[in-house]
Order: C-alpha cells, then sequence, then structure tokens
C-alpha cells in the first residue's frame, strides 16, 4: 500500500513563476479572453442527455441508476424545495463504504439509507465535504472555470433559473476535462504557443504520491482515496513499475462486482471500461523512460496553469 497523509489534499495552488516567454503569455492571454466571452452552453454536445435524481432516492437504487446508465455523477434535486441540492459522483459512494468499515452495526440500515443523508454520512466519517458550487449557463465560462479551482471539486452543475417563476432548474454538469477539450479544439493556434514541457512548468504532484499493487484490498484503497481526497491510485508492482490506474469512477461498477482486491476489480472493470469513458481521463500519469511511477498530474494543474499562471 502507499504512504498516507494526516490531512486531505487542497485545491493546487496557483503558478507563482511569471511567464517570461512571450509567444506563451499571449497564449494564455488569448485563451482567458476566449472564456471570458464563451458560455457555458458552448461547451454543451449537439445531443446529450441528463439525469437528475431526487433526494428522496434511496442510495442503493441511484447506485443501480449509475450502472444501468453508465453515467459516473448526477445533480441532485430536492423536490420539496424545488431546488438543485448538489451532485452525487463516485466519492459519495466511497464515503457510503468507509461508513459502514466505520459503522458495521449499521450495515442493517443500508436499505434505508437515501441520497438526503450523504452530508450525514460525510459528517460521521470526517470527511471534508467537497463544495458543490453550481453557475448560471449565461456567465462567462471562465467563471465556472474559476469555481472549479476555488474549490475541490472536478465537475460543475450549470443552473438556470426561470425569469418568470424564479424556479431553479438544472441545465447540464460541465467537467474540467470537457471544458480543456473545448479549449483544445478551438484554440490550436494559440496552444501551439504553450511549448513548455509538463517538467519545464513544474505541474503535478511528485513526493508523497498515494500507490497501491493488485493484492492490495480494494476497502484500503478506497479509505486511502478519502483520507487524502484524491481521485485517483497508481498500481504498481514492487519495482515501482506502473501496471495500471484505480481511479474514483471505478468505485461505481466495482461495488457492482463485489470485488475485493485490485486484481479483482480490474477483471470487473475490463467489460466497463468503455462505457464509463476511463478514455476521457481525470489524471495523468507520469513515468521514466523504464515505466517507472514518479509522479501524477490532474487536470486541475493543467486548469490551473491556464488561467492563473501570472503573464506580464
Amino acid at each position: 500500500m502507499a504512504t498516507t497523509a494526516s490531512q486531505p489534499a487542497p485545491p493546487p495552488p496557483p503558478p507563482q513563476q511569471v511567464v517570461a516567454d512571450k509567444d506563451e503569455a499571449q497564449g494564455l492571454k488569448n485563451i482567458r479572453d476566449f472564456l471570458k466571452v464563451r458560455t457555458g452552453y458552448d461547451v454543451f454536445p449537439l445531443s446529450f442527455r441528463l439525469i437528475v435524481l431526487d433526494t428522496d432516492l434511496l442510495i442503493n437504487k441511484s447506485l443501480n441508476i449509475m450502472i444501468q446508465n453508465s453515467i459516473v455523477s448526477a445533480p441532485l434535486w430536492d423536490s420539496h424545495t424545488s431546488r438543485f441540492a448538489g451532485l452525487l459522483t463516485a466519492t459519495d459512494y466511497m464515503n457510503v463504504i468507509q461508513y459502514y468499515c466505520q459503522f458495521p452495526e449499521e450495515m442493517s440500515k443500508l436499505d434505508q439509507f437515501r441520497l438526503s443523508s450523504l452530508r450525514d454520512i460525510e459528517k460521521a466519517i470526517g470527511a471534508v465535504p467537497i463544495e458543490t458550487i453550481s453557475v448560471n449557463p449565461l456567465l462567462p465560462l471562465y467563471e465556472a472555470c474559476k469555481g472549479m479551482l476555488k474549490t475541490r471539486a472536478r465537475r460543475i452543475p450549470l443552473v438556470d433559473k426561470d425569469d418568470e417563476t424564479g424556479r431553479e432548474w438544472v441545465v447540464s454538469v460541465i467537467t474540467q476535462y470537457r471544458i480543456l477539450k473545448f479549449i483544445a479544439v478551438n484554440n490550436e493556434h494559440n496552444t501551439v504557443l504553450l511549448k513548455r514541457t509538463v517538467r519545464e512548468l513544474n505541474l503535478g504532484t511528485y513526493t508523497n504520491v498515494a500507490t497501491a499493487q493488485m493484492t492490495s484490498p480494494v476497502l484500503d484503497v478506497i479509505q486511502m482515496m478519502v483520507h487524502r481526497n484524491i481521485s485517483c491510485v497508481p498500481i504498481i508492482d514492487k519495482d515501482n513499475r506502473l501496471l495500471n490506474v484505480f481511479e474514483a469512477v471505478d468505485i461505481i461498477p466495482c461495488i457492482k462486482g463485489g470485488a475485493y482486491t485490485l486484481a479483482q476489480s480490474m477483471t470487473v472493470l475490463v467489460p466497463s471500461l468503455t462505457p464509463f469513458g476511463r478514455a476521457a481521463c481525470t489524471d495523468s500519469v507520469v513515468v521514466d523512460d523504464e515505466n517507472k511511477l514518479k509522479g501524477i498530474v490532474s487536470l486541475s494543474d493543467i486548469l490551473a496553469y491556464v488561467l492563473l499562471s501570472p503573464v506580464d
């Protein structure tokens, strides 16, 4: 198993080094200007579906819905107040598992817990809640990006309000991955100016990186992810060579498959890789020429570089 830390990981700090290269600085300025004139609506795919779950729904039923629809997050709706109530993610299921590890006598109540109980579960296990913020889809995309970086959220719901009734309605959820892809597709003439390497930018985490081995119990890895507030754990062999990556979203099919070790979880996940979107990565693992683990670069690290790097 990997090392652990006494405190959960905070959001990535803003880059401090002033961008000296004029072309790179201009490229970053142009991308930021681009984000300031685009809205959340611009990021939407041509066709998409949105599944919203009521907070009165039982937690175990919500898991079935996530699996059946191959989704890894869903906005929550409080039908009693007719308001947006947060975002259900894989982290919530990890917290539930951690809760039953700490309080096994509560296992008999599993079928009774509803989504409205998730915050109580967070408090019981001492988990630091991820601040769920939402933005109006008509606001500049730049503001949504800054909101993500101020919290530990990796996705942000877009919530609009009816002008006549004043009632909220959930429009969609956008992720850091989709935002960065949107930037890359529409700013090739600017991204080509960003020539420095990950090493030169000092992007990512290279010390005290959490790791696991194929024989590691899934529950131990979940506890580590909850404790450190991380979304992925590299799986390595005895020589520190990278074998695979266990991500928070892997928890969902893993629970259904009843896996107990990471080796078992990988066999559970193989048929599920495509529907659960493993190609849309959340973290990149840095290795050397011998495939030995060196560090991790998250999408938050990249987004912070694009938005927050000081430029003259």
